[in-house]
């Protein structure tokens, strides 16, 4: 499929999709691998695991995916969408993985993490994107000690060799995590998660207060590959982690979702100088609770995305436990428009009780899908392009799950689909659909992010 498959709001229903599955931290030692998930509701595997992929490592964390070719090479019919590009969070490996068999993908090439140490001076690969001039360009997040570093490595695009650095020497954020571009303004926007050697293998508030988390997302060039602003979110925004600018090329505008304080904030080009500001337009309110590691639980945004009409923003409360749906038409006044409520950090059965509740929401009881108690809460997040179906995994980050949701370690992570009013809004979960990644054959794994083999709302960029 050519990369210019999404140029419209829309396309054929997703028939397979892509997850890389994590054994790291788990008691099971195995390669991490790429499953490939079978979501068409005519076949006759339907909601299951149809091809697993090991990767040739142990413990590398697999995390997030891009591909070699995107709506951002519009027009140029050589380029083919048969690569997607694999970081590993944590060995800072990088796979390259051919897709040209749809539902039978294999490895085409390994980067090894010492490419990225020696000719990068980075680590920890999160983020990957192609670029309009075939190359492909990945967020890191610290360098090979594991400090934060917030640098940028470039791939060929043909031969998948590490070329260097995308920013200029010295001028790396001192935090990375996720990036987004518009050529059409000449910008790019990149966040912050924290110190690798941090949050290796949990959370620690203590951290926060040392300034081993970031706060700040970041304004640049994307011409000259100069950083312009650091735009300071304050302790609102601290944690800020996945930035989506909307679809529409024209528009110089975006949300970035943050963690910490469970707030959204948008960010926008002023009409005064050109410069970029921000400002805060969703807060979740943290619950007052005891028996759990501090006295308030904040929701803990961890993945936003946009449909691809600009018209709704999702996101995931991942301690709270919710799903929720914005619409955005008043870019400044998103509006609470759809919720579901998972709530497994909560639930009436666990050792956390909830003394003061803002959104008065209560206890749940436990979620059971198909006769099995899903463990863990939503987390990462991908629409249909139609904007029907919302996807949802429920691992974050092996670490964190183990210190936050040590049952999924022992039971997997599962996949849920909720249905999504693309009218007045609304969603609703389905309880027909699960994907059980407790029951694979090596153990239980932990399934995280979500790509489809034609693209989707979180992967392509337009200009």
């Amino acid at each position: 499929m050519t990369c210019c498959s999404l140029c419209v709001p829309s396309g054929p229903r997703e028939k397979i999709v892509y997850l890389p599955c994590i054994y790291r931290n788990t008691e099971i030692l195995k390669p991490d691998y790429l499953a490939t998930v079978d979501v068409d509701p005519d076949s006759k595997t339907f909601c299951q695991v149809i091809h697993r992929l090991p990767m040739p490592n142990l413990r590398d964390e697999l995390h997030h995916s891009g591909w070699n070719a995107c709506s951002s090479c519009f027009g140029d019919a050589s380029k083919t969408r048969d690569r997607l590009i694999l970081p590993s969070l944590i060995s800072s490996r990088i796979y390259v993985i051919d897709t040209s068999r749809p539902r039978e993908p294999r490895i085409h090439k390994m980067v090894e993490p010492v490419d990225l140490y020696y000719k990068c001076g980075l680590a920890n690969p999160h983020t990957s994107h192609c670029l309009a001039n075939g190359q492909i360009m990945i967020s890191c997040m610290g360098d090979p000690s594991g400090s934060g570093k917030g640098g940028f490595v470039l791939l060929d695009g043909e031969t998948f060799e590490v070329t260097g650095n995308w920013e200029h020497p010295g001028e790396a954020a001192p935090f990375g995590y996720d990036f987004w571009y518009q050529p059409r303004h000449n910008v790019m926007i990149s966040t912050e998660w924290g110190a690798p050697k941090a949050l290796v293998n949990g959370f620690d508030p203590k951290h926060v207060q040392e300034g081993q988390y970031g706060q700040s997302i970041h304004v640049w060039d994307w011409t000259t590959h100069r950083k312009l602003q650091d735009l300071d979110l304050g302790p609102d925004g601290a944690i800020p982690l996945e930035v989506r600018f909307l679809h529409d090329p024209d528009a110089q505008e975006g949300y970035v979702g943050c963690a910490l304080k469970s707030s959204v904030f948008r960010f926008f080009r002023t009409e005064k100088g050109g410069e970029w500001a921000v400002e805060k337009v969703i807060s979740v309110p943290s619950k007052t609770v005891e028996g759990w590691m501090m006295p308030e639980m904040p929701g803990l945004i961890t993945d936003i995305l946009i449909s691809l009409d600009d018209r709704f923003l999702y996101f995931s409360n991942w301690l709270h436990g919710d799903v929720r749906q914005y619409d955005i038409t008043d870019r400044r006044k998103p509006r609470l428009v759809g919720q579901v409520r998972h709530q497994h950090s909560l639930v009436k059965d666990g050792p956390v009780k909830v003394l003061n509740d803002p959104e008065n929401h209560g206890q749940p009881e436990p979620r059971v899908i198909k006769g099995k108690r899903v463990q863990g809460s939503p987390q990462m997040l991908q629409l249909s392009l139609d904007g029907r179906r919302l996807y949802v995994t429920t691992s974050l980050y092996s670490g964190w799950d183990k210190q936050f949701y040590p049952d999924m370690l022992r039971e997997g992570s599962v996949m849920m689909q909720i249905d999504v009013n693309t009218g007045a809004g609304g969603l609703a979960l389905n309880q027909n659909f699960l994907v059980d990644f407790g029951k694979e054959p090596e153990g239980p794994s932990l399934a995280h992010e979500l790509r489809y083999p034609g693209g989707d709302c979180t992967s392509d960029i337009w200009i």
